[in-house]
């Protein structure tokens, strides 16, 4: 699959969320203290996310 979110814990300990394309990442989350937040955190970008506004500011 060329798309796909990763958990992981950083330096602090904190779980994070990226989302990578073709092993590239394309971004990623802030900190959350359990793994449970960062799951809620992917929930919340794949409900939102496509219905989100695109904001260009150049």
């Amino acid at each position: 699959m060329a798309h796909k979110f990763e958990i992981y814990k950083d330096k602090k300990g904190e779980f994070r969320v990226r989302f990578k394309h073709n092993s590239e990442i394309m971004f990623s989350t802030e900190g959350y203290s359990s793994k449970a937040s960062a799951k809620n955190a992917i929930k919340s970008i794949l409900k939102n996310g496509p219905n989100a506004e695109i904001e260009d500011n150049s």
